[in-house]
């Protein structure tokens, strides 16, 4: 039994499942990355091209006489580059906030009963004086 609550201890700690809601953001992501890359890239940037090699389908760009699909791979590397972007982008905005959190001082701590009773001390002999 100690093994099962040792798992539910793990499994159910917070970078667990902060690990498991970005794997599946990250899915829908690569999604909307693909369809990016897919649908509005590919037919705005890459249409000039694909009508000069007489296409109308980035994977139909192959190496005449193989299989090598070097239209996928183009495909495949400009998602790659969108996502990199982004996550850059992402991590820029979380070292931005985090500097600021560094940035705003942090109020003095109070002073110990013993600085009071210093303190008191050093003004009862100021007093006296």
């Amino acid at each position: 039994m100690a093994l099962m609550k040792e798992f539910k201890d793990f499994a159910l700690k917070g970078n667990v499942i902060d690990l498991a809601v970005g794997v599946v953001i990250g899915a829908a992501f690569n999604n909307i990355v693909k369809s990016l890359v897919d649908d509005i890239i590919t037919p705005l940037i890459l249409t000039p091209a694909l009508k000069a090699a007489k296409l109308s389908n980035l994977a139909e760009l192959t190496i005449p006489g193989t299989a090598v699909k070097y239209g996928n791979f183009l495909s495949n590397i400009i998602s790659f580059v969108i996502v990199a972007f982004a996550l850059f982008l992402v991590v820029k905005g979380i070292n931005a906030t985090r500097k600021k959190e560094e940035a705003a001082p942090a109020a003095p701590p109070a002073p110990t009963n013993e600085e009071k009773l210093l303190m008191e001390i050093r003004d009862a002999l100021r007093a006296k004086q």
